[in-house]
């Protein structure tokens, strides 16, 4: 296949700034200030899709890009070979890297591999181009790619195993390779997409090469037509296919894999989940991926309340959001176990909630974020496995906590006055000069200021930082940016800044930086102020404070009035 028989290619904002080696706010203002940059030919207003070979035209015209990288080379030699088909194109370069001279299209995509392999392992080729994969438009074809976030933590969770290590919806292969460690005997998989079978078979065998561990990865749909029906596995990680209505139910209605119960039409998961455990050996364990809803919604708690029961569940992890490749959805990590015949499982099921962590770890626990939970307290009319609703955050230290915030509060009040400038009138309500303001646009093509993002930024000596801030944030220019039917749009080229001489502007913009220390430090005292009202509301709830004493009836104990007057405290009371 060459680049005649593709149509061209599209790429998104991000695409664009990957190969031109700058930020995506960068990408943004090209398309705002430059009315020459090519138009999107696809996509949506929010994300839109525009023609490499125009992008790549315009930035030689403009000398925008920088030189780019051997990686950025190879990519777009696959994209003008392959078009959309990149999975194919991947699964291509992987089998060249394992000796295929002929398996990959395209002597430029076969030079930019060979200078990539002269100072970089092939797994390492590989992983760059499936994070890639995983960024641009086509990942779409490829339900249930996991990523390479997603991969590390499950690798952590999964251990090592020195046996057979399965995956029953591999995709491209991020969770076979990643887990089980060098000692594995053997990796096997199953996948409905040819492509995506193809990626992990290659990313597999070179993950493997200078062992005897042998790799096997077919295409099939692994619910119907299970390609290892004896397979009993040391270790088994799956990201199975999510809200999937026709999986096969009325077909598998007495398959022997239910041991927890047949699933219902909207429980997928739970067959998948179930399909894991049937391929564990005795003493393995698995790793399953499941949306955070699986372990609450009704339907399916007859099913988890048999699988807690037949001690089948270790342990539920809640990860933070962003660990999904097509969602921001959080999700849990379902830690299965089969014990051996000697063996007994635990009367407990392990909760950890990471939730609140970052989506690159750590992943340890903390002594709060986990608990052990006995299996009785599991087995409620809801059986929810939800590591939220047993897993708490620890007390605070409420009288010292709170006694600190007074201070803070305190503290915080009398620098808060100092921060206001006092501004003197000026007489009247008018124009700042005799002159006629300048338009933002005409600064920006004189290359005396720049958009960054949504903010415009002074480069020039000749102009003070903060005053160009202020007034391009001023009442007038913020009504210049409002169309009549009240819609707001960011267009800070149509802003007008009045004219002044430097000693001004620098007047202007020292009480532009008062008046933005203010609005922090503002900020700041209600963030604490909040904090303080939470923690006193609930140490007084909870019986960790007491209320001060009482001495009296006066007006000052009064509650809020119908008029809604808070209630006057206390005079000599001070924070």
């Amino acid at each position: 296949m060459t680049a005649d028989d593709v149509p061209s290619a599209e790429v998104t904002a991000a695409e664009i700034a990957r190969f031109a080696g700058v930020t995506r706010a960068a990408v943004s203002n090209w398309r705002r200030r430059r009315p020459d940059f090519p138009a999107p030919v696809g996509g949506s207003s929010t994300s839109p899709l525009f023609s490499l070979a125009e992008v790549r035209q315009w930035l030689a015209g403009q000398r925008e890009g920088r030189e780019a990288s051997e990686e950025v080379r190879l990519w777009q030699a696959l994209r003008d070979t392959y078009g959309e088909g990149m999975a194919g194109a991947l699964a291509a370069v992987g089998e060249y890297l394992r000796g295929d001279e002929e398996g990959l299209s395209g002597q430029v995509a076969r030079e930019a591999v060979d200078r990539l392999v002269v100072d970089r392992m092939p797994t390492e080729v590989m992983d760059a181009l499936v994070a890639r994969l995983l960024e641009s438009t086509t990942r779409s074809a490829l339900d249930g790619a996991s990523t390479l976030r997603l991969a590390r933590a499950v690798r952590e969770f999964a251990g090592e195993t020195s046996g057979t290590v399965f995956d029953p919806a591999c995709g491209i292969g991020s969770l076979l390779v990643a887990v089980g460690g060098a000692a594995v005997q053997s990796r096997l998989g199953q996948d409905t997409q040819a492509d995506a079978v193809r990626v992990a078979q290659v990313r597999a065998a070179l993950a493997a090469s200078g062992t005897a561990a042998p790799v096997q990865v077919v295409a099939g749909d692994s619910l119907r037509a299970d390609a290892f029906p004896e397979l009993r596995a040391d270790l088994v990680v799956c990201e199975p296919p999510t809200a999937v209505a026709d999986w096969g139910r009325e077909q598998l209605l007495v398959d022997p894999r239910w041991e927890a119960g047949v699933p219902s039409r909207g429980e997928s998961e739970l067959a998948w989940l179930q399909h894991c455990y049937h391929h564990m050996a005795l003493g393995g364990r698995a790793v399953v991926v499941l949306p955070a809803s699986v372990a609450h919604r009704r339907s399916g708690r007859r099913i988890r309340a048999e699988l807690v029961r037949r001690g089948c569940v270790a342990a539920v992890v809640a990860l933070p959001p962003g660990l999904a490749a097509s969602h921001a959805l959080p999700l849990h990590l379902w830690l299965l176990s089969r014990p051996s015949a000697h063996g007994r499982s635990t009367g407990t099921v392990r909760m950890v909630d990471l939730s609140t962590n970052s989506p690159d770890g750590p992943w340890e626990a903390q002594l709060h974020q986990e608990v052990e939970v006995p299996l009785i307290d599991l087995l409620d009319n809801e059986v929810d496995l939800s590591p939220s609703r047993y897993v708490r955050e620890p007390e605070p230290d409420y009288a010292s906590e709170y006694a600190t915030l007074r201070e803070e509060l305190d503290a915080r009040l009398s620098r808060l006055w100092a921060l206001l400038p006092e501004l003197p009138t000026r007489g009247r309500a008018g124009d700042l000069d005799d002159g006629v303001p300048v338009a933002v646009s005409d600064l920006l093509a004189a290359g005396l200021v720049r958009l960054d993002g949504d903010e415009l930024v002074s480069v020039s000596d000749q102009l003070d930082p903060d005053y160009v801030r202020g007034f391009a944030s001023s009442a007038a220019n913020v009504r210049r940016s409002t169309s009549s039917s009240g819609t707001f749009r960011a267009d800070l080229q149509a802003a007008r800044l009045p004219r002044m001489d430097a000693e001004r502007q620098h007047r202007y913009g020292d009480a532009f930086r008062s008046l933005g220390a203010f609005e922090h430090e503002l900020a700041e005292l209600a963030r604490i102020g909040n904090r303080a009202a939470r923690l006193a509301r609930d140490g007084l709830t909870g019986g960790a404070l007491d209320p001060p004493p009482f001495d009296g009836g006066g007006p000052e104990h009064q509650s809020t009035t119908n008029d809604g007057d808070a209630a006057v405290g206390r005079e000599d009371r001070t924070l």
